[in-house]
């Protein structure tokens, strides 16, 4: 394989590969990577510490500790060292000195719980390991000498290997009996076992009896409860009763924020919901849907915006479902008012589109109700937030049928037009449809029938594209009624005044009628 071909390898991926595999258990792989990572980068505290942890998991604690006084040695503030090498010293059994870091840990971060944490169970392996502070009587003679704090904690280090040394059955009448609860604690699932060995050794014809080895069955129990002792003793140093309780109380809480929906699952579900409400109402179940949409309204604000980090845009969003359901059943000002909110919090949070969308649903609930001047304010406002030619088209249609209501016939043309525009810029024939039927009504109350005739006439052309059986007959019957009233003011008209009407098309039909009328006095004239 050529050179170009190798993987590169770096300093990050090596310490990327090495978390995986310590998270994976695999703590020897792990340390291989981390031993490579400071060949590229020596002396990077993180790396050490890391390292450190591994030695550690492996029970290699005296190359534990030096990786992590190593990382002190480059930042002796490195809380993270403090935390490494007193639990280092704390699992090596030097109690003492691994109190005295974890204290220096605590003033540099006393926010991090667990160097509080290792201070408690360094102070009970110490109790545990020299009894009670407050047993302890000193006498104060003159002839005492000045004693170093190293002879003190080297007098205490013997001590405890004193203490770890079998006691002779004298002394075991001394050692204080751990109750069954604290016993049932520190083993666990195991003082079930413990309980059993002890009622075996009741049953003197069993411990008297071997096995087909020849081994005593009294020395495989003594043996297996004594392994058990050991195992306790040593649980209650490393793993004392309040610590255990602590680790139980943050499991509750851990099983407890498991339980809880997470914002992933919580966005699902709401997508689902909403959904469901928008199909209700596409079903004709706007009662429905608008229940549905309330109750989904409540669950969302009471959550937070950690649980849900679209909160506010789906607040909006389900005010705008709500008021297009309560226009749905009718009820107007409901509808309106639920649409307000709609686009104040669209304002509030910098929502475009939410705010063109509550814009848009205002302007229909105003022209439901014949407020046309509001419904045109509404929609001008809009103007603005309208990003496809498509989406103008339908805007400046809507605002210039309002205009039409209103009587205001020169207004209602100048926005036919602009949306005739946007909808030629589309390519929509639809739009171009409605376009020009409202240009073709607006002239017809300008009275300006020959341009009115001649915008029907396109418009029909338009509907035969589209196609629309229903929009061909209403334009045929429009078309014919503008010819009537045009024909009606020609008659009206001199002569003279008559702007060239011979140039003027007619509908078809009476265009065929005219043309039916010239070829007969045309025979008429041949004949004589």
């Amino acid at each position: 394989m050529a050179d170009d071909d190798l993987p590169i390898v770096t300093f990050g991926s090596l310490m990327t590969e090495g978390t995986a595999l310590s998270r994976r258990g695999q703590h020897d792989k792990a340390l291989g990577c981390f031993s490579d990572a400071l060949k590229l980068r020596a002396g990077d505290k993180h790396c050490l510490i890391t390292r450190s942890k591994c030695f550690l998991r492996l029970g290699d604690t005296e190359n534990s500790l030096k990786d992590a006084e190593a990382s002190l040695q480059i930042d002796k503030t490195f809380y993270e060292g403090l935390y490494q090498k007193a639990e280092a010293l704390y699992t090596m059994g030097d109690f003492e000195f691994a109190l005295v870091f974890y204290h220096r840990g605590r003033r540099l971060r006393p926010d991090l719980h667990k160097f509080q944490l290792g201070i408690n169970k360094a102070e009970e392996a110490i109790v545990n390991c020299i009894g009670n502070p407050s047993s302890v009587k000193l006498e104060n003679k003159e002839e005492l000498c000045f004693v170093s704090r190293q002879a003190e904690l080297q007098s205490k280090k013997d001590n405890r290997k004193q203490q770890n040394k079998p006691k002779d059955q004298k002394d075991k009448k001394h050692i204080k009996k751990k109750s069954p609860k604290t016993e049932q604690q520190l083993l666990g699932e195991l003082y079930a076992d413990k309980a059993f060995l002890e009622k075996l050794l009741k049953d003197e014809d069993l411990m008297q009896s071997s096995t087909r080895q020849g081994i005593k069955v009294l020395d495989l129990v003594s043996d297996g409860i004594s392994y058990l002792k050991r195992r306790q003793d040593f649980w209650q140093q490393q793993k004392p009763i309040y610590a255990r309780l602590h680790e139980r109380r943050a499991l509750r809480r851990q099983r407890k924020r498991d339980k809880e929906p997470k914002p992933a699952e919580i966005g699902r579900s709401i997508e689902k919901e909403v959904e469901d409400i928008e199909l209700l109402l596409a079903r004709g179940s706007a009662e429905q849907s608008c229940r549905k949409a309330e109750r989904l309204l409540k669950k969302i604000q009471a959550w937070s915006e950690e649980e849900v980090p679209n909160k506010n845009e789906l607040i909006g969003n389900l005010h705008s479902r709500i008021g297009n359901a309560q226009l749905a059943m009718g009820q107007m000002e409901a509808a309106l008012c639920s649409h307000k909110m709609d686009l104040d919090c669209a304002r509030q949070n910098s929502l475009t589109d939410a705010e063109s969308r509550a814009l848009d649903n205002i302007g229909h609930v105003y022209a439901r109700i014949g407020k046309f001047q509001q419904a045109i304010s509404t929609w001008e406002e809009k103007i603005p937030l309208a990003q496809s030619s498509l989406e103008k088209a339908w805007l400046f249609h809507e605002i210039g049928r309002c205009y039409l209501e209103l009587d205001k016939a020169e207004e209602a043309q100048k926005y036919g037009q602009q949306s005739l525009q946007s909808a030629d810029e589309e390519g929509d024939v639809e739009w171009q449809l409605h376009a020009t039927v409202l240009v073709a009504q607006a002239q017809v109350k300008l009275k300006d029938y020959r341009s009115a005739i001649l915008n029907f006439e396109r418009a029909l052309e338009k509907a035969k594209l589209v196609p629309s059986e229903a929009a061909q007959n209403g334009i045929i019957v429009a078309l014919d009624s503008v010819s009537k009233s045009f024909i009606a003011e020609l008659e009206k008209t001199p002569q003279e005044d008559r702007p060239f009407s011979e140039n003027i098309q007619l509908t078809p039909g009476k265009q065929e009628e005219k043309e039916k009328e010239e070829q007969q006095a045309g025979n008429e004239d041949e004949k004589q």
